[in-house]
Order: structure tokens, then sequence, then C-alpha cells
């Protein structure tokens, strides 16, 4: 049948399922055709091209029948000619020569074939059923590595790791050549990533949404002076798994005007347009067809906005400015804001993200809908989530296209956006609440803040109409913690129920409102303008100024202002009709705490999704020999779906067959990591020590500063003991860290200073050898995690208790029988719950205690620990260099001031955390003890799948059902 350069085609599994077989020099491909029926009515026609002469045209036309996908199974020798076909054929590097980088790319884009037929036909399905869609809106997406999950769920590993030994190539070695993507930092877009996966598992239908970053945070490199950021390349040679569809593409605009036009609207006229372009990656499920794409945006300018003349007159910056404005949106995640520049970025990237996505929803509506759109079922056909307040702009967009766009009035367009977002919430830290000028915002986005004062003053009128009974102070308070717009007048519709009768005015001056009471026998509230007539200060004469000579010139103390602010998660509880915490505890300070105003008003609003991580990631994949024992003890594969398996493992815990089964397969993942550490930093460690785990985003609140600490006191006592005593107290330890600073976060980057310093230290003290060893892992990434937590012992979840809102790492660990020691603070309660508290060492205050702990140093009557003091005075002794630590120490010391009075505790639990550390020695020691807790711990994280956690949003949340690719 073969013609030499030619293309033969061939039936396979029936009818209706075809291969198109290319050769060409000894190489071989083979691509699958399948067409459902049902699903595509209209005939299609594939044109296949041969490779070299494109003489040959080979039509192939499908006929209706079903297809059957399960009779294709790939084995390895088609999935050898399919690499080797695409080395040659599609190659990204030069084909003299078949090395790693090429390999992997070759496989990828092997994979992404395989992947490319469930993709067009999840989208085919879902075009037709014109079902209800979920749109996850986040500004990260931590994904990892794509290769070895993509085949994992397609089910195809062993036939790749087949073709590659063929090939000449490890699986392994192939798939550490993948950059991870650089789309996210942390928990956030960790936990969006998790969730696609499951979405796509589940057979959910979704889409991700965020933005294509070229150089995401940055690459970490530890130096002597410590972190480091250089510039991330991953995309530096592309992405095999990306597909540009450059027939998606949408109009975005910034600052310009808004007018009124004849027929009575407002009508916004941008001053800087640029377009968004969409990029899409496939998200595979578990053994399921389905595959769900993850969007994300790039921006760019047409090429008419290149000025070509300014160019050719040597003006070449001037040239190329509209093009560089837009492209720097997508250049980085979470540019420093510390200059007007950077902020003004910020907010164009939220909102690039939330226009693009939204005209991409709304136009999917539209072509679904036909010719009967009806808007009011909008919210019928979609959910909109926004993961953290980043996305908070899709309120005021969505309001914006309704009424200028479509044409509908305000209560129209409100009600169906209210109905059709949601909003989860990820943090009770203030400075993580957003909150933007609102000077900015006005000169950025002048429509949007039109529409988001109007909602403004619905809510104000929604507050007085609710609590107008109220003693005015009160409400007050209210409306000063509700309010979407900080630092505002009231609006004049409401203003007069506010005036005080108690205050008297002079006839000359303007009044004004006043809400603190002051005693008028004695005061006169007067106002001062400029020359403009603009109210500069407000200040008050008392009887006794009076006297002051008149012609005596006074010099008024000039006025703070206080900026105008928008406040993002205000506006996201108003706008949005759901509400969710992520953990337990986090949901409840929700309530009671941070929107616990709002709660009183919409109780209905708020609900708690505690997250989840995906388990074919987070053991099935990252940790083969634990899977193999789960399944063997379980008797079954089903729980990599059905978490709930897992929980079998308790009858088998005391099982010493299971426990050295066990023992082994942490013994294995440990010697890894010691390849891994020895490579990455220089450090040699032994695999029989504890592999004690603290990785995590840099920041204060999550305590590395306690971990070191710790650290640090542990091996003052081991100096001050002889060699024998020292083995006889001390369970040998590795203390890794990992985790990011953000580039502008002055004391988070002094933590990772101190702890690269103190590892040098000790990691060269001859005194010390292998019973302690410190060791800074550079450029933390979900590769390392899935490294790094398969072969933990303890794992370290510190923070201030009520100040992590749940915490995903801590679910990773638990799932691979790792034991943890933590406060009681995000889904470490419920880990706690679940695995037994026998299984966790717990120290430290609890949430409910920190507001007195704080005050009480306020008040000066907190009495620091000898044992804190001993440390801070052993490192202030030079005992880790001549690095002035003076700083770092400070913010623990003092009573108040910003970056001082010990906020966030590290002085208060440092007694109770080293107690509990004694017990995890003793722990330790007793093997079969710690092998039994670490069971436990796998056993009792069946809770914490992001499968369990999307069900739930789906049918609270986003009343979406799940429809499987036949």
């Amino acid at each position: 049948m073969a013609t030499a350069n030619g293309a033969h085609l061939f039936n396979h599994c029936g009818s209706n399922s075809r291969f198109i077989h290319f050769t060409s020099r000894n190489t071989t491909s083979k691509l699958f055709l399948t067409k459902t029926s049902h699903l595509r009515t209209p005939k299609r026609s594939f044109h296949v091209n041969n490779i070299l002469t494109d003489k040959i045209h080979h039509p192939i036309t499908e006929q209706g029948g079903e297809s059957d996908l399960s009779c294709f199974a790939p084995d390895a020798a088609s999935i050898t000619s399919s690499i080797k076909y695409h080395a040659e054929f599609t190659p990204v590097f030069s084909p003299e020569r078949f090395e790693l980088p090429n390999a992997f790319f070759a496989t990828a884009q092997s994979v992404r074939d395989s992947l490319l037929i469930n993709w067009n036909a999840t989208y085919d399905v879902h075009e037709k059923l014109n079902m209800k869609q979920a749109y996850y809106l986040s500004m990260e997406f931590l994904q990892g590595r794509a290769l070895l999950n993509a085949i994992g769920n397609l089910e195809l590993t062993g036939a790749f790791a087949e073709a590659l030994k063929n090939l000449g190539h490890n699986l392994e070695n192939v798939a550490s050549q993948e950059p991870d993507a650089a789309l996210g930092n942390g928990g956030l877009g960790r936990l969006a990533s998790c969730f696609l996966d499951s979405l796509a598992t589940l057979n959910y239908p979704a889409w991700g949404y965020g933005l294509r970053y070229k150089y995401g945070l940055f690459k970490q490199r530890i130096t002597k002076d410590g972190q480091e950021e250089v510039a991330e390349d991953w995309l530096e040679i592309g992405s095999p798994w990306e597909v540009v569809r450059n027939d998606v593409s949408y109009p975005i605009k910034f600052y310009g005007k808004v007018s009124t036009g004849s027929d009575g609207k407002r009508y916004w006229i941008g001053g800087e347009d640029i377009k968004a372009v969409a990029y899409d990656v496939p998200i595979p499920g578990y053994k399921t067809r389905t595959t769900i794409s993850l969007r994300l945006w790039s921006t760019q300018v047409p090429s008419a906005d290149f000025n070509l003349s300014a160019f050719n007159a040597g003006e070449h910056t001037k040239a190329c400015e509209a093009q560089a404005n837009a492209e720097k949106i997508c250049y980085i995640l979470y540019p420093g804001d510390e200059s007007e520049e950077g902020k003004i970025l910020r907010l164009k990237q939220q909102y690039t993200l939330c226009s693009a996505s939204l005209q991409d929803i709304i136009s999917r509506f539209e072509r679904r809908s036909g010719d009967r759109i009806k808007w009011e079922e909008f919210p019928e056909k979609v959910a909109v989530q926004m993961n953290d307040t980043h996305p908070t702009l899709c309120i005021p967009e969505l309001m914006r296209i309704l009424i200028d766009l479509k044409g509908l009035n305000w209560n129209e367009a409100w009600n169906i956006t209210q109905r059709t977002v949601a909003y989860t919430n990820h943090t009770v830290l203030p400075e993580a609440l957003e909150k933007w000028s609102y000077e900015l915002m006005q000169k950025l986005l002048p429509r949007h803040v039109e529409i988001i004062e109007a909602i403004d003053e619905g809510l104000v009128h929604e507050i007085v109409s609710k609590y107008g009974s109220l003693d005015l102070n009160k409400l007050e308070d209210k409306l000063t913690t509700m309010r979407i717009l900080e630092n505002f007048d009231l609006p004049s519709s409401v203003a007069e129920f506010f005036i005080n009768p108690e205050i008297s005015v002079d006839d000359d001056t303007e009044t004004v409102e006043v809400h603190d009471k002051v005693e008028a026998s004695d005061k006169v509230v007067t106002n001062d303008e400029d020359d403009t007539g603009k109210k500069t200060s407000m200040k008050t004469e008392t009887s006794a100024e009076k006297d002051i000579d008149k012609k005596t010139p006074v010099s008024p103390e000039p006025a703070v202002i206080p900026l105008k602010k928008v406040r993002m998660a205000n506006l996201c509880v108003v706008g949005g009709h759901a509400v969710n915490g992520v953990a337990e505890i986090h949901s409840e300070i929700v309530k009671e705490e941070v929107f616990n105003d709002f709660y009183e008003l919409w109780p209905e609003k708020f609900q708690n999704k505690t997250n989840g991580v995906t388990p074919r990631r987070w053991i099935r994949f990252c940790n083969p020999p634990l899977s193999a024992i789960i399944t063997k003890w379980t008797g079954t594969e089903e729980w990599v779906l059905k978490t709930e398996k897992l929980a079998e493992l308790q009858k088998f815990a005391d099982n010493e067959d299971l426990q050295n089964e066990w023992r082994e397969a942490k013994r294995s993942n440990k010697i890894k990591v010691v390849s891994f550490l020895k490579e990455k930093t220089g450090y040699s460690v032994v695999p029989d020590a504890m592999f004690d785990i603290q990785v995590k985003r840099i920041h204060e609140y999550k305590r590395q500063l306690l971990n070191i600490f710790g650290i640090v006191y542990r091996y003052k006592k081991m100096k001050e003991m002889k060699a024998a005593e020292r083995k006889t107290n001390f369970v040998p330890r590795v203390c890794i860290f990992g985790g990011k600073a953000f580039a502008t976060y002055v004391q988070a980057k002094r933590i990772v200073k101190f702890i690269t310093d103190v590892g040098a230290t000790i990691n060269h003290d001859p005194e010390i050898g292998d019973l302690l060893k410190v060791v800074f892992v550079p450029d933390y990434n979900v590769s390392v995690a899935e490294l790094l937590i398969p072969a933990s012992d303890l794992s370290k979840h510190i923070s201030t208790a009520g100040m992590e809102a749940s915490g995903t790492s801590n679910m990773k660990f638990a799932m691979n029988g790792c034991i943890q020691i933590g406060t009681l603070d995000g889904a470490n309660v419920e880990i706690r719950e679940e695995v037994g508290e026998e299984n966790f060492f717990l120290f430290g205050a609890q949430a409910h205690e920190i507001a007195g702990l704080r005050k009480e140093r306020a008040d000066g009557k907190f009495v620091p620990g000898e044992r804190f003091e001993e440390v801070k005075e052993f490192v202030r002794s030079g005992a880790f260099g001549s690095y002035n630590y003076d700083d770092l120490i400070g913010s623990l010391e003092g009573n108040e001031g910003f970056g001082r009075a010990d906020y966030f505790l590290v002085g208060k639990d440092f007694p109770s955390y080293i107690e509990c550390q004694e017990k995890v020695d003793e722990a330790y020691r007793d093997q079969k003890r710690w092998t039994k807790m670490s069971i436990l711990n796998t056993a009792g994280s069946y809770k914490f799948s992001s499968d369990r956690t999307i069900h739930e949003y789906a049918k609270d949340i986003w009343n979406i059902e799940a429809v499987e690719i036949a």
C-alpha cells in the first residue's frame, strides 16, 4: 500500500476511524482521525498533503456512524514513529542530533497529537449541547511540567517510556528538560491548576482564563548576598503545548474619555488601544476523553500601529512605543508597584484578563444562542469564578458591556451580573485585600469608575434602608466599613440623613458634613479654601483663640487629605452571588471578622469550600513507589479517583510488612533528593536523617523566621555538648527550605539571606557533621516540590494562627505520608481532625487569642522567653558571619511601630515550638510509631482531593453538570 515519499490510508477500528500513515526516510508517523456522527452533522473532508513534495492529495470523507476510541491504544512502535516524525518535520532544533532537548519537544508534540483528538471532541460536545459552563479567572496558574502528567492521564506512560528507550533516551531524563510554565507563584496558582485537572477529570464543562506571561515572576538565584532575581526563560524556545488561536482576539482599551451620545447613553472612547490574542493549553482529564482549555491572553497591537515614518527618521523608540506598551502588560507576573507606572501596569493586567475573557465568554454565548439571544438566560449558561480579588473588574466590565454595547438597562444588567459572578477569598491579610487609587483608576478606566460609583451609591441606599433605625454613629461605622469607595463623601441623596443639628456654622462659611460631636459653646467650625475655592483643611477655633489679635497672621496646619480608594474585595462581595473561604476556620473568620457587616446583610452569600489538590499529580505521578503500595494494600487503583479509599489504609497501619514497604518507599524518594541537593546546592546530606521541610512563599506570616530561629537554637545547644551527648540528645536532621521572596519585600529577602548564612555555617561545621544540615533550594517550583514532598518526613506549616487562609502544600505533604508540625491555622485544623490529633504536632497560640496577644505587646506587658533572647543574642554575636542582622531582629522587638513589635508572634510561640520539636525527636526515634503516623496521614488525607472541592463548587456555586465525552 505504501509508496515512496507518499501517504497511504488504511482502516482501523471500523469504517469511521482512520489512520493517516506517513512514510519518509524510514520515518513513519500515524495520525488518528475520528468522527462521532451525532456530534458533527455536516460532512467533513480532511486533505492530507505529502510532507515533502506537496503534490499528492488524499481526501478522506467522513460518513455517519459511531466511533470507538477505546480500540485505539497507541503502542510503543507507533509512538516511536510519531516522535521521530516530529523530530524531523516539526523541529525546534537542528535535525543532526537527537539530544535531550530535541527529544522532549518531539515527545511533547507527539503527546499533543493525542490530546488534540480529545480536545476537539470536547469542544464539539460542549458546543452542541450548549450547556452551562464554569469560567475560572485567575492571575496565576502554577502548572508545573506537563509531559508526565499528560501521558499519565492518557494512560500511556509505559508506551512512551518504551518508545523513548527505543530511541536511546530515558523518559524521566526527557521529562526533566521541560521548564516549568512561569504562570504562577504560590498556592493561589497551584490551586487553580489542581482545579482545572479535577474539572477535566470529572467531565465538567469549564475553561480557565489567565495571562501568558513572557517572564513570569522571576528565576531565583541564591548568592552570598541572598536572593537574586533574574528573568525567567520558559518561553525562550517556545512551548510545545500551547496553540495560538489567531482567529480569537479582542480589543482592549485604556484611558480616553466617556461621552454622552445623542441617544442619552454613555460611551467610552479609548485613548490607548491594544488587542488580546488567545493561546490555548490543553488540560487532559484522567481516564477520560474530556480535555478542557486553559486560555491565556497575550497582548499586542496591529502592525499598522508601528510608526514606520518615525523609525526611518531614526526615532526608533518612538516608532515601537505602542507595541512596547502593549507587550509589557504580559511580561511579568506581579510587576513591582512601588512606582506609579508599576501600579498602572498591574491594573492594566487585571483589566486585560477580565475584558478579554468576558468578551470571549459573551461571544461564545451569542454564537450558541444563534438568532434568539435572551440575555436573561446568560447566568443559566455562564458561571464566572473570580480567584481572589485580581479579576474584580469582571463586575464593572460585564455591566459596561451589557449596558453600553448590548443595550440593557441598569437593573437588567445588575441582575445578570450578580447571578453570574462569584468570588473566592484567599486572605485575611489587610494588605492583600486590594485597594486601588481612585484617581489612577479614573484615569485608566473612566467608564468603569462611573459604574463603580453607581454600584456604591446603590449599596449605600441598601445599607441605610436596612439599618436606618440604628444610632447614627453605628450606621456611619457600617457605611465606612462596607462602602466600595473609601474616603468619599456620602452621596447627596443620603447625606442629609447625617447632618448634625448640634453643629452651628457661621453664615459666611460653607456648610460641611461633620460626623464627630463637638462642644458648640467653645468651638466654631471653619473651613479654609485655596484661591480656586477648593477646600483644603478644617480647623476648630476655641474661645481662647478669639482673643488673639485678629491682625496677627495665623498659618493653618496643612490638612492630611486621605487618599480616595476603590476597595476591590468589597466590590466582589457586593457584585457576586457567592463568597467562599477556602478552609473552615478561614470561612468563619471571613464571616465573623473580614466581612462581618456583609455577612449580617447577606448571610446566604457566604460559603466554605476547603481547598484540595489533585491526587493524580501529587501522589500517583510524583510518588510511584508509594502509589504502588497504596494500590497493593487497598486492592484497587480506584483511590486515584475516589480518594476515600485511602482511608482503608488505616486498618493496616500496624502491619509490619506494610510498614517495611512504606519505609523503603520513603527512603528511595530521599535518595533522589540527596542527588538533587548535591547538584543544585553542592551540599551533601544523608538519606537516613529526618527530612524536615518548609517550602512555600517567603513571608513573615508564614514564619520561616520561627523555623530558622528554632534551628539556630538547636545548633547552639549542640555546640554546648560533647559529641556523644549530641548523638544521644538529637535526631539527625536535614532542614530544607524553598520559596521566593517578592523582589521588593525587603524583610522577606533578609530572611532568605539569614537562612543561607545559617546553612553555610552549620553545613561546614565538622563538629556537627551529618547531625544537622540546613539547605535552601533555589528557584523552588512545582517540579522541585514533586521531588521534595514524597521524600519528606516532617513538614512545617507554622503560620501565625488565623492568617493562612488554607494552604495546599499541607495537603500534599499529608497525602505523601509526611507528618506535620503546625498551628491551628487554615486547613491544618481539618487535616489534624482527619489524620488524628496524635498524628499531628500542634503548638502555638490559637486564632481567637491573637488580638489579645498583640494588645498585650502594645501595652508593654509581654516578656520574651529566655531561650528566645538567647537565640537573638547568639545571632548578634556574629556566629553566622559579619552581615548586620539588626534590622531583621529589630522586627521582633519593641512594642509598636511598622516592622516592629513582633506582629507575627514569633517570640510568643517560640517556647511552644521548641517544646513541640522535642516531641518530634522523641517520636522519630521510634520508627514503628513514626511509620504508623505516616500511614495514618496518608489515610486521613482523602478529604483533601480537589475532586471533592470541585464537586462542591459545581453544585453549590456554579450549578453545572458533568458530561462525559463519548
